[in-house]
């Protein structure tokens, strides 16, 4: 008989350890998730004979879906709902109408962009960003930096204030702001806060290699989802 009342003391000691340390150290097991309910559309830009920009052997369309891989993965930890327009290395069109045929590399890449735009129009996403990196001719730009379309949603300005605000707050590499823009057609096109963010430029070496590296992926997509979340806080009343 002690030996049982000994097991059950046991069991509920353990019990209330479990239920202290919960409700003291980990208390957002009780809280809502931070972006529950939250339905964004990722896109990694280019892909397969779109590599868009490249320097040395670095090619932009790899880039883009590595961490737009880890902004899904770190997005979906925060509870949103995320949509990815491509998850390979080939364009959108390989993995969504792979049996379509086109006369010209000119045309591929206008129906591409088109089917693009018609999965964030019909997936009706709270949020919309597209993921690049940059190249020019001088290797001494850096720095990544967000861009809004000018005619797009008015919340777009605010969408991309926060995330290049998170992003220099969190790598501290760049000085730049967001900027308005009016040349990206699927920033005018989409009918929801959207965004563009060149994540940095492939012509530096330093950022070349930085952008190559997994774990400063790691902290770019963070930094993108911190700027998220922060839009999705804000009071808009």
């Amino acid at each position: 008989m002690k030996r049982w009342l000994a097991l059950i003391v046991i069991l509920l000691v353990c019990l209330a350890v479990v239920v202290y340390e919960t409700s003291a150290s980990d208390r957002k097991f009780f809280l809502p998730e931070p972006l529950g309910g939250v339905k964004i559309v990722v896109n990694a830009g280019h892909g397969g004979v779109d590599g868009g920009a490249s320097s040395q052997s670095v090619i932009e369309s790899k880039i883009t879906l590595a961490i737009a891989k880890k902004v899904e993965s770190q997005l979906k930890r925060m509870g949103a709902e995320v949509v990815m327009t491509r998850t390979t290395d080939g364009d959108v069109l390989d993995e969504h109408a792979p049996s379509e045929e086109f006369a010209t590399l000119r045309e591929r890449k206008k129906q591409d962009i088109f089917l693009r735009e018609e999965i964030v129009k019909s997936n009706e996403p709270e949020i919309f960003i597209t993921i690049h990196a940059n190249a020019i001719p001088e290797e001494k730009w850096r720095g990544a930096q967000v861009f809004y379309h000018q005619s797009g949603h008015p919340n777009s300005e605010l969408l991309a204030k926060s995330v290049q605000d998170s992003i220099k707050n969190t790598l501290q590499n760049t000085d730049r702001e967001a900027l308005a823009i009016k040349q990206i057609y699927l920033l005018k096109k989409a009918e929801v806060p959207a965004v563009l963010i060149e994540t940095g430029f492939l012509s530096n070496p330093e950022e070349r290699e930085l952008l190559s590296d997994e774990s400063y992926q790691e902290k770019m997509a963070n930094a993108i989802v911190n700027g998220i979340e922060n839009y999705v806080n804000i009071d808009f009343e």
